[in-house]
């Protein structure tokens, strides 16, 4: 049975080749895209391939995690301890206990949950980049474009033979303002799309191995049973019922 690391890591370069193949068959409308602008693209395109590496160097970070974890369920106590996220958890159960109490088992999983959180956060910021390069692109684009044709509109003269050239020489500018707002806004999009589709499989690979912490550990786990015995309730009971009685003759004196 494969396991989920390397279902997902197949996933992942399965769909990196993918965008590779795309880009290759495409090659020459997206050289026309990235070129377009090419100091703000190849930005969003430099972001977006950072991205891309940080998405794979955070799977394979993963992997000797997924190697403790499902070593250990397979009761491999010579197995190296995990170098980052469950390394504590690993440290608490070096002993391996027969039972953990339930207490112990919350703030490890909540232990780990915080680092799995940890760990997304950089790939969710270079997401939120990505859009807003994108939309940066946009507005850069609108605003050149509006520009453009209030600089061509005041600058024409209807009474000048030339006007028709002189408008095409002044739709330039326009043009090259929208050609901006919307390659920009492609490939803002599409980062982003590539390195939330890559985020998605490390956060699948992660809740997998927090789901098998959970469900392992939760049949190892014995809750906190009272200290009270059924003789010391009894004899509470019993001083309870005296205090009743001597509380009763006291008010029927008084009566």
């Amino acid at each position: 049975m494969i396991s989920p690391f390397h279902r997902n890591l197949n996933r992942m370069t399965l769909f990196l080749a993918l965008i590779i193949a795309g880009i290759i068959l495409f090659f020459d409308p997206f050289m026309q895209i990235a070129t377009a602008n090419i100091i703000l693209n190849g930005i969003i395109i430099g972001t977006a391939l950072f991205g891309i590496g940080l998405c794979f160097v955070q799977m394979f970070r993963l992997l000797p995690e997924h190697r403790w974890l499902y070593g250990y369920i397979d009761g491999e106590r010579g197995a190296a301890l995990p170098p980052r996220v469950l390394r504590p958890a690993a440290l608490m159960l070096h002993a391996r206990p027969v039972r953990i109490s339930a207490a112990a088992l919350n703030s490890m999983l909540d232990m780990i949950l915080l680092r799995f959180e940890d760990d997304r956060n950089s790939v969710r910021y270079v997401t939120n980049t990505l859009i807003f390069l994108g939309l940066l692109g946009t507005f850069w684009g609108l605003l050149m474009t509006v520009g453009g044709f209030a600089e061509l509109i005041g600058g024409l003269d209807m009474t000048d033979e030339t006007v028709l050239e002189s408008m095409q020489i002044g739709l330039a500018r326009p043009l090259a303002g929208m050609a901006t707002a919307f390659t920009s806004s492609i490939l803002g999009l599409g980062g982003s799309l590539i390195v939330g589709f890559l985020g998605l499989q490390i956060q699948s690979v992660q809740n997998a191995m927090f789901h098998e912490i959970e469900e392992y550990f939760a049949a190892h786990t014995h809750t906190a049973t009272p200290d009270v015995t059924m003789a010391q309730i009894g004899s509470a009971a019993r001083a309870l019922n005296k205090t009743v009685q001597h509380f009763d003759r006291t008010v029927a004196k008084l009566g």
